[in-house]
């Protein structure tokens, strides 16, 4: 079997295909939000359904259920009213290009995780990275941990870019765990030699079977500030609230969980205080990036050259009222000579 049919049989592109390109210099980045593993609080599914719900997205290659679903293991929910079926749950597994509300594309590849034929999907996956030039790829995941809702959410980086990985909270011990998809994505796309990534929601375990929208908001923010988007996340910090809420009260009624919530921050509190005194320099659980002596100076470059861009001259010497010609006064003047203010006006002090 040639390679063209074997991609025929594991996806398909769509025609005509929509502009999968990048605003900046560099190449599109790449998100992988498969629902099925390590998706504690649902913050993957969830990450997935809030972009494609706020963003707009275009198809871009869909993946054959037939070739990597096994339909037994993962039943498609079937709705009846009635006596008759009216719908069936769609299984949609695929790479869809988004763009943020700055107007930058993204290519994010969600849906459920394949369960079969691995190897073949992630060669799948890194030739689509290929084709479309993908600069950097972020696989997102979230497990459930010994770590208590009252203090800030921990996202773990790991990955083979500094430019991904930089500053966040990492592992720096050996780790065995089960593998998935898109850990293999990663292997894949490693020996290709492409920047790949995997950031990790730590959801608290007693809250690992419901919906948590932190998890969800933290993973979004982490992709946002590593991939320079501009993600909507303003409904997903009114679902925190609410939940925070609730879990506050649930806290409150029960002595028992307040015990074990306050062993948890003990806990949680000496881990983060190890790990300061190991690396210094790292972002910590609720801080924020500083910008550097460098960026804010590049920053200040930038600003001077709008002053620049504004000025008649070229040369940033921003004109006054009184060196203005007759055309930067508008249509609407009066002819009347300007003998300047009255200071018996009333108005003089508006």
């Amino acid at each position: 079997m040639g390679m063209q049919d074997k991609e025929r049989r594991m996806y398909e592109l769509e025609y005509p295909a929509p502009e999968v390109g990048s605003e900046s210099a560099d190449g599109p980045t790449l998100i992988v939000a498969l629902q099925g593993y390590a998706d504690a609080g649902h913050a993957v599914e969830g990450s997935a359904d809030h972009l494609l719900a706020a963003l707009d997205s275009r198809p871009v290659a869909s993946f054959n259920n037939d070739e990597l679903i096994d339909y037994r293991s993962r039943r498609p929910a079937v709705t009846m009213d009635n006596h008759r079926l009216i719908d069936m749950e769609d299984l949609q597994l695929g790479i869809r290009v988004l763009r943020d509300t700055a107007g930058k594309s993204f290519l994010m590849l969600s849906g459920p995780e394949p369960d079969l034929r691995w190897e073949t999907f992630t060669e799948a996956v890194a030739d689509l990275v290929d084709r479309f030039g993908v600069q950097r790829t972020i696989c997102l995941y979230a497990a459930p941990m010994a770590v208590p809702h009252t203090r800030p959410l921990v996202i773990s980086a790991h990955g083979n870019s500094v430019e991904l990985v930089g500053s966040m909270f990492t592992y720096d011990s050996r780790v065995i765990m089960p593998g998935s998809a898109s850990m293999m994505i990663e292997r894949t796309l490693h020996k290709r030699g492409r920047s790949v990534a995997g950031y990790t929601a730590h959801v608290p375990h007693y809250l690992a079977a419901s919906p948590y929208p932190e998890a969800t908001h933290q993973l979004l923010q982490s992709v946002a500030e590593a991939a320079d988007l501009a993600l909507p996340l303003r409904s997903l910090e009114h679902d925190m609230t609410k939940v925070a809420g609730q879990l506050a009260e649930q806290v409150d009624d029960s002595g028992e969980i307040q015990q074990v919530v306050r062993a948890l921050e003990i806990q949680y509190d000496e881990e983060v205080e190890r790990y300061r005194q190991a690396h210094p320099q790292a972002m910590l659980p609720g801080e924020h990036n500083v910008p550097t002596g460098d960026e804010i100076g590049e920053e200040f470059e930038r600003f001077l050259a709008t002053l620049d861009k504004g000025s008649g001259d070229g040369r940033g010497d921003a004109q006054t009222p009184d060196n203005q010609d007759d055309s930067d006064l508008g249509e609407d003047r009066d002819d009347t000579p300007d003998t300047g203010p009255d200071p018996d006006s009333p108005d003089d002090d508006e």
